[in-house]
């Protein structure tokens, strides 16, 4: 050995020491089920202090922390965090309740105080062995009442895909494994398809009995919710999965995953308007929450599709009668702005519609009068208030009665109106054909469960200059950028873009259609709706 670097086993764990930081190997050696653990042989952690902590007592305490961890010695670890109760469960459950037999931990780069670090551990349960590798990250931050550097506890310190409530568990789970299929007989899988690692296990957990399959050896992540989902991480001997057959489109999903990935924070959902039928649920996000189906933020201009229905069914627009869009204009003490404060003069509503001019609209809030007339709108016509039961947990629109500037807010899908892709794909659906269908991802007949009925469709004639409108937004509006790359002529569209408290830039929202394809997508901070959410609609819209 070099004078840089020098290895000793000490106590059953090996480390090799790069230099003064401390850096190197650990390894926990033994048992899963052993009741003994041994003292971690790694650099001490440095004294208590103040001010932010240097990248060297960062390195030190992290270089500590991982070296107790992989010893087994789960009181040290836990004194070496800022939440030694819950720091001290998971790192005993590592070995004790996961199974985790050995583990090799290899710190990796530091960028300040934040240290990242591999994991190479072997998993044995029911006799079986499995290899589980990944890679995962810590921050030390300075202790509120010690004053020591101390690693700021997060699930995710143990495993990446944990979260906050989250436990690692092992072995043989209650519900059965589920083998689903598109709606064409190709299996889904979360290897294939990640952004249904969700969906697949809200799946099991709710068909995996009723299928007929059998439970086999797993890891899988525990959720602090019992109406949560077990989430598998590695199985180590199969069970026998039930088939499930879901309406999911293989193509379209694939498709939607693809064009997530362009843009950091990206949800979609495609839906068929014929039958309701959700052809693809893509993600991308960093903490794995499903914002595509259960996510609730005000959906912006986008909303104005059901605005807009409104107001053609009580006769105070249509399509070709010109409508008022001055560059601002005030209710109940608040101003409302266009984009860049441009104006339309003499233009139909049409017109006013596919540029997105905020102040047509909110100019309509004192002829309609009804402050219920909206939140009317959207549950007897598009569903919107009404339970749905898609077959997986979802999160409902929202859009309830408002007063004030936050009723001129909701019609153009600020203030409290909340939506997902989900929901704005289903508007899309019905503004398409003029016929609500609650989306579902597996049938109804499949466990006899009631869909949710509108009230009444919408007119003929409403339905008719809807679809119009929607298609000049894709061809001479906001849309056209994006939507210039879908083919054919039978498309629409609209655009959106929510300001958020304490956001930089606007979410970017984006809905569509093309035939019988229904599309919407959002981006979390992505601004205006052609530029981020626009150009992924557009790609899952070409792939069905």
């Amino acid at each position: 050995m070099n004078g840089a670097a020098k290895g000793a086993i000490i106590g059953g764990v090996f480390l090799t020491m790069l230099g003064g930081a401390g850096y190197g190997v650990y390894a926990l050696v033994g048992d899963a089920g052993a009741s003994e653990t041994k003292s971690a042989a790694g650099p001490s952690a440095p004294a208590k202090g103040t001010g932010p902590v240097s990248d060297k007592d960062a390195a030190r305490t992290a270089a500590a922390f991982l070296a107790a961890w992989a010893s087994g010695d789960a009181r040290t670890a836990a004194d070496l965090t800022n939440n030694p109760a819950a720091a001290q469960a998971a790192v005993g459950d590592y070995k004790t309740a996961a199974g985790v037999a050995k583990a090799v931990i290899t710190p990796g780069a530091q960028t300040g105080a934040t240290v990242t670090y591999s994991v190479a551990a072997e998993v044995t349960l029911a006799g079986v062995t499995k290899p589980l590798a990944y890679e995962s990250k810590l921050t030390v931050v300075r202790g509120n009442t010690t004053g020591l550097p101390l690693v700021d506890w997060q699930p995710s310190v143990i495993h990446p895909e944990l979260q906050k409530g989250d436990r690692l568990r092992g072995g043989t789970p209650d519900n059965p494994p589920v083998k689903a299929v598109d709606r064409n007989g190709k299996e889904l899988t979360a290897e294939k398809y990640p952004s249904l690692r969700s969906v697949l296990d809200k799946l099991r957990a709710t068909y995996g009995e009723k299928l007929g399959g059998t439970s086999g050896t797993e890891l899988w992540i525990q959720p602090d919710s019992a109406d949560a989902p077990k989430r598998s991480l590695l199985t180590l001997a199969e069970g026998t999965p039930g088939r499930i057959e879901t309406v999911l489109d293989a193509d379209v999903q694939e498709a939607a995953e693809k064009a997530v990935l362009k843009f950091p924070q990206a949800s979609v959902v495609a839906v068929q308007p014929s039958t309701g039928n959700v052809l693809a649920i893509a993600d991308h996000r960093g903490d794995g929450f499903p914002a595509s189906i259960s996510g609730a933020r005000a959906p912006g201009s986008t909303m104005k599709i059901v605005t807009a229905a409104m107001l053609l069914d009580r006769g105070l627009v249509s399509a070709d009668k010109v409508a008022e869009c001055p560059a601002d204009v005030s209710w109940e003490g608040r101003t409302f702005k266009n984009l860049k404060g441009f104006k339309l003069d003499n233009e139909p509503f049409s017109t006013s519609f596919a540029q997105s001019c905020n102040t047509a609209f909110i100019k309509q809030i004192k002829p309609v009068n009804d402050i219920g007339a909206l939140p009317k709108e959207a549950r007897e016509v598009f569903g919107i208030g009404v339970e749905w039961k898609v077959g997986v947990p979802t999160v409902d629109g929202k859009v309830p009665p408002a007063t004030g500037p936050s009723a001129a807010a909701a019609y153009i899908g600020q203030g409290e109106v909340q939506m997902n892709p989900l929901t704005m794909a289903s508007i899309t659906a019905t503004a398409r054909t003029g016929v609500f269908r609650q989306p579902v991802v597996v049938k109804s007949s499949l466990d006899g469960r009631p869909l949710a009925k509108a009230t009444r469709s919408m007119k003929p004639s409403v339905t008719a200059q809807l679809v119009r409108m929607m298609k000049l937004t894709a061809t001479q509006g906001t849309a056209r950028g994006a939507m210039a790359s879908v083919g054919g002529s039978d498309k629409g569209a609209k655009t959106g873009s929510a300001e958020v408290d304490g956001a930089q830039n606007p979410d970017s929202w984006f809905t569509g259609f093309s035939g019988d394809v229904a599309a919407a997508a959002m981006v979390e901070g992505g601004g205006h709706g052609v530029d981020a959410a626009g150009p992924i609609v557009a790609a899952v819209l070409n792939a069905g």
